[in-house]
């Protein structure tokens, strides 16, 4: 009998949860973990749930992503963040679909809403529902991911929408937010600074900002999931900021 379902996880230094995202991917007929470095138990946690585990220490998100997939078995390819958890119910949903002839001539993608934790609470407003991630794919019409940050999957055929949601535990603490913001603006600020992003001045980070806190606490209605909503979408401002003056850094340099 043929492979029907890999999964591939991402890892690095996530020993204290990829083995209950591991746990939750125990039904499926293979598990890959893209290891980009750890230093702690992460792979020998990995290779207790029965993972092949691939090691790289360069390249981009997409670039991990994209290791093994060719190699990956399973007629469809289930991508899970380590931060990730496959419920139930999404569970008994994909297995229906990826079981069902009539599926596979209708959609080659899927995307999943996910139910976001940060700072313990789960977030619905502020744009943090039901933030689909696309991350089922029919093998053969698969190509690639792209994009260094915020990378999209390439693909044939039409993409449809799941209605049982992932668990994500987004951020713990203030620190581990910080830590991720500092290492992506970096990327975002590059990424600005090549697509010729012009001249950061006054006008542009006042602008910048408030469209910022317009969308995430008028708009999104942040201020709904009480104080951790808004402290996470006065978060985003922060966030946003960081990125523009990196960019601004950068520009100053050339």
């Amino acid at each position: 009998m043929g492979i029907n379902l890999s999964a591939i996880v991402i890892a690095k230094n996530e020993e204290a949860k990829i083995g209950e995202c591991l746990e939750s991917l125990s039904w499926v007929d293979e598990i890959i973990v893209i290891d980009s470095g750890s230093t702690d138990k992460t792979i020998e946690i990995a290779k207790k749930y029965r993972a092949r585990v691939v090691s790289t220490d360069t390249g981009s998100f997409s670039d991990w992503r994209n290791i093994w997939v060719k190699e990956a078995a399973g007629d469809w390819i289930l991508y899970v963040d380590a931060d990730e958890r496959v419920t139930p119910l999404l569970r008994k949903e994909i297995s229906s679909i990826i079981n069902s002839k009539s599926s596979i001539l209708n959609y080659s993608a899927y995307a999943i809403p996910r139910r976001n934790f940060i700072l313990g609470k789960e977030l619905k407003h502020g744009g943090w529902w039901p933030d689909y991630a696309k991350r089922l794919f029919l093998k053969k019409e698969f190509t690639e991911w792209k994009g260094e940050l915020h990378e999209e999957p390439q693909y044939s055929g039409r993409l449809g929408h799941l209605k049982n949601p992932l668990i994500h535990l987004k951020h713990d603490n203030l620190e581990e937010m910080v830590d991720k913001t500092n290492k992506r603006s970096d990327i975002e600020a590059k990424l600005m600074l090549l697509a010729g992003h012009p001249p950061m001045n006054i006008a542009r980070f006042a602008t910048a900002m408030f469209r910022e806190f317009w969308l995430r606490m008028v708009r999104q209605a942040a201020f709904l999931d009480g104080s951790v909503g808004i402290i996470y979408a006065i978060y985003q401002v922060y966030s946003r900021f960081i990125s523009y003056a990196k960019l601004w850094e950068l520009q100053l340099k050339k």
